[in-house]
């Protein structure tokens, strides 16, 4: 068996996710208000993952990709998304720090950080609120009624070139006395389009 031939890696971990995908099954466990429940919703998704000019602050030099990813409810797929979010997923080879900034549609913006070496296959990220680093911003209403407590997101690159991640968001729901849940979503996504012959 011939041994796989790599690139450079100058994306280090980031590397096997350039390009564009696609996940039918996907799930989503929250609170849903109109019903007051807590239900999982299945649901599929696109993604795109594209390089940026390598960043310098300073000494510092950030590697990167750009993304968004949107999901549909399964039955949904030709009416308006439930889920969408914009960001950019950067790499400091220096430290192995690896970032993620991300901004949702219902006024959230995260800053998530990890650690990870050029060619791991998991990459597990972190934010809590108030961290100066590594830290979650909510709208006013949200901090009311939703309140994030923590949020943990991990990618897995699998053998057979698709890309597993998952995520766990803690939330403070007012609607349930002030408890806390655990809002989760779990996809796999195959690549349908390389961008340059890229691969994982």
């Amino acid at each position: 068996m011939a041994k796989e031939i790599l690139g450079p890696q100058r994306l280090g971990p980031l590397t096997p996710l350039v390009g564009e995908w696609e996940g039918n099954v996907g799930v989503d466990l929250s609170y849903h208000n109109e019903d007051d429940v807590t239900a999982e919703t299945g649901y599929f998704e696109k993604a795109w993952f594209r390089p940026i000019p390598k960043t310098e602050n300073g000494k510092q030099a950030l590697e990167g990709l750009t993304y968004q990813m949107t999901a549909w409810r399964h039955g949904e797929e030709a009416m308006n998304p439930f889920h969408d979010e914009v960001g950019y997923l950067l790499w400091e080879k220096a430290t192995g720090q690896v970032m993620r900034a991300v901004v949702f549609g219902r006024g959230i913006a995260v800053l998530q950080g990890a650690t990870a070496r050029p060619r791991d296959r998991t990459i597990a990220f972190k934010a809590t609120p108030g961290d100066p680093s590594y830290g979650i911003l909510q709208n006013k209403y949200l901090l009311e009624r939703a309140e994030l407590r923590s949020f943990a997101t991990t990618f897995t690159f699998n053998a057979d070139g698709t890309v597993s991640y998952s995520s766990d968001l803690v939330l403070k729901l007012a609607a349930q006395g002030g408890q806390e849940m655990h809002h989760t979503d779990r996809n796999t996504l195959h690549r349908v389009k390389s961008y340059g012959g890229a691969e994982g």
